[in-house]
């Protein structure tokens, strides 16, 4: 690996870890020097990190500062940066500080309006006057000098080698730019902006504005006229409990806090059925019963029925929705598609294949698969990731898959599965898929059985994959185009370009974890149906608490970088 993209990598994380509660997507944290806001006589090397001074230097006027490419987000909670002085130059006229958005580059630190700055040669103070005030001692060549804003009290503070020398500036505005500024020949510094160790011990003072805050929110004063407070908190628990379906644990909470659920039993049983059917992959038997016991929800909601199928195609890729209700034991699943043979005879058969009734009856059928047709191998190796950009014969490929017998010939059975060593099937050569999950345990007759029910289940994949594009066709004439549902489609039938689908750039979509979000959208949408809330209380709660603490980053709050849900939730 090359160690400068390790080293750089090291940084990145290393920055990301002083300051976890920053979305750098809305407030990109300070990293470097600005190579556009900085005076013309400032220059910067070792990437915008290290400035020298490149004027005459025979006056005042002749300062030069740069700030950094981004102002300090207030969800730091407390910035800190440190510079090295690796030249003090002719006369060590150096500033380091903070300034504006509208300070001019020509000045140093803390001589404009909104700038504030430590100087060197005096050890003075500067806040928006050219009048110093004594702050502490004088830098030069070989120091290292830090700057740290407090952004819960704005407060500004300096470092010196390692020691803190106390408060230097207060009521300091937000958006404010780490800034330094030169003015004589020779005056070289390098910023640290959390890329290596600093010199001071900043997390120390990072733990105790934590806690400190934390304090103050267990210490807040409750309202005494909202009631029983411990029973609100009980309904609140037992709502949450009902509402994910966890019926024993929600049953015995009710009896031990004396309070009736919200729903009967019997109904949160139901759910849970559907939700441990949605949780095991078995994504037909969950839709089934959704049908039985709630009919209408899914015939009204399309939408919701289109992303349960398109679950359910992935899950008979995975090789977990051909069981017919029967639970996997073996931790090992193989695909229906993996270890497949060569795409040469489908193309060879596609005239053939005009006269198949069920190639004449999906004619339309021409999106969301891509498969590298120039090429006689169908192995990943061979097929380039799907182009979302163009229409797909996926009529001719799920056809041609169907009706050719070496498709998904070549299987080679491990971990628990059936292999002779040479990656063929013993005594096998004209089955047209693979062995889904056939456990250790396993006799000669049971696995003779899956051989013999395997052709099934691979066609009755591919049949379903025709369904769900035509359910798609119907939803779009509709509706209209839905690129929510197009995605997911084509995400889910590009899983048939791979042998190994799981390795692929699509594999994500197999993950167990994905099932969560589609196991969610069915669980809310029945409570919806029976006139329940689609959230429970608490979740609610939790998420106007995530919501004002980005208001309160928003408006320069920084406590919000010290009062995170999961600290609060941890300690108590």
């Amino acid at each position: 690996m090359d160690p400068n993209y390790h080293n750089a990598t090291k940084a990145v994380n290393r920055i990301k870890s002083l300051y976890p509660n920053v979305n750098e997507n809305a407030t990109p944290l300070p990293r470097s020097w600005s190579s556009k806001d900085k005076c013309t006589s400032i220059g910067l090397t070792q990437n915008n990190l290290r400035v020298h001074y490149k004027g005459s230097g025979k006056s005042h006027n002749d300062a030069a500062s740069v700030r950094t490419n981004h102002p300090i987000p207030a969800a730091c909670g407390l910035y800190y940066f440190e510079v090295k002085i690796i030249s003090k130059g002719r006369d060590g006229y150096m500033g380091i500080g903070l300034t504006s958005s509208s300070f001019k580059m020509n000045r140093l630190p803390g001589w404009d309006k909104q700038s504030y700055g430590y100087h060197g040669d005096d050890g003075h103070s500067f806040s928006s006057s050219g009048n110093g005030q004594p702050y502490g001692p004088t830098f030069t060549t070989g120091d290292i000098i830090g700057c740290g804003v407090n952004l819960v009290d704005n407060t500004c503070f300096y470092t010196k080698n390692g020691h803190q020398l106390g408060t230097a500036f207060k009521d300091l505005p937000s958006q404010l730019y780490p800034t330094v500024g030169l003015q004589t020949p020779g005056e070289i510094v390098d910023a640290n902006f959390g890329q290596e160790p600093f010199k001071f011990d900043i997390e120390d003072m990072m733990n105790e504005l934590r806690a400190s805050t934390r304090a103050s929110i267990f210490d807040f004063p409750l309202p005494q006229n909202q009631g029983d407070w411990t029973a609100t908190l009980h309904k609140m628990v037992s709502s949450y409990l009902v509402h994910h379906g966890y019926s024993s644990t929600a049953e015995t909470f009710a009896k031990s806090t004396e309070q009736n659920l919200c729903e009967e039993i019997a109904s949160v049983k139901n759910r849970q059925k559907i939700i441990n059917l949605v949780m095991s992959g078995r994504m037909g038997l969950a839709i089934e019963q959704t049908l039985r016991l709630y009919p209408g929800l899914l015939e009204n909601n399309q939408n919701l029925l289109f992303m349960l199928k398109c679950r359910q195609f992935i899950e008979m890729v995975n090789g977990s929705d051909f069981d017919n209700g029967t639970a996997r034991s073996s931790p090992v699943q193989t695909s229906v598609i993996q270890s497949t043979k060569t795409y040469t005879n489908c193309i060879q058969h596609n005239d053939a294949l005009i006269t198949d009734s069920a190639y004449c009856d999906n004619q339309e059928i021409n999106k969301t698969l891509h498969l590298n047709n120039s090429n006689s191998n169908y192995a990943t190796s061979n097929i380039t990731e799907p182009n979302r950009n163009t229409d797909i014969q996926l009529n001719n490929q799920i056809n041609a898959v169907i009706n050719d017998s070496d498709y998904l010939n070549d299987v080679e059975m491990e971990n628990g599965h059936i292999s002779n060593g040479n990656g063929h099937k013993n005594g096998v050569s004209d089955s047209k898929t693979h062995l889904i999950d056939v456990d250790e345990d396993m006799d000669i007759d049971e696995t003779a059985s899956k051989k013999a029910s395997s052709k099934s289940g691979v066609e009755r994949m591919l049949e379903f994959g025709k369904e769900l594009f035509l359910l798609s066709q119907r939803l779009e004439h509709d509706s209209g185009i839905n690129e929510s549902n197009q995605k997911m489609l084509e995400d889910a039938f590009s899983l048939l370009a791979y042998s190994n689908p799981w390795s692929s750039p699509l594999g994500w979509q197999l993950c167990a974890s994905r099932r969560e979000s589609i196991c969610a959208a069915l669980n809310s949408a029945i409570l919806e149906s029976m006139s329940y809330s689609w959230r429970p209380p608490i979740e609610i709660c939790l998420a106007h608490a995530c919501q004002l603490l980005q208001l309160m980053a928003n408006s320069s709050l920084g406590s919000c970088a010290f009062a995170t849900i999961e600290d609060i939730l941890q300690s108590q």
